[in-house]
């Protein structure tokens, strides 16, 4: 049995729940992340706009320092719900 097999949980309608909103709230942040970096290249092509370019690329890294938190967060909450199904 691989790792991936090992790691995956089930709990029922209590998981696909859990999984589809933090692959949703994923997907939100990915998306801002593309708009923040392709708005901040179109702003380097005018040089009056480099300076606001360069923070929507700030912006753009900070958030790709969310989309692990995400995958630890939403781990953290399949545990907790998972210890408590298993408790019942």
């Amino acid at each position: 049995m691989n790792d991936s097999k090992k790691l995956d949980v089930d709990i029922g309608q209590d998981h696909i729940v859990i999984q589809r909103r933090y692959a949703a709230l994923g997907a939100v942040n990915d998306l801002l992340i593309a708009i923040w970096f392709l708005i901040g290249s179109f702003f380097f092509l005018k040089e009056s706009l480099t300076t606001d370019g360069t923070w929507l690329f700030i912006l753009g890294s900070a958030q790709l320092l969310i989309k692990p938190l995400i995958k630890l967060v939403s781990l953290i909450h399949v545990g907790r719900v998972y210890k408590r199904s298993s408790q019942r």
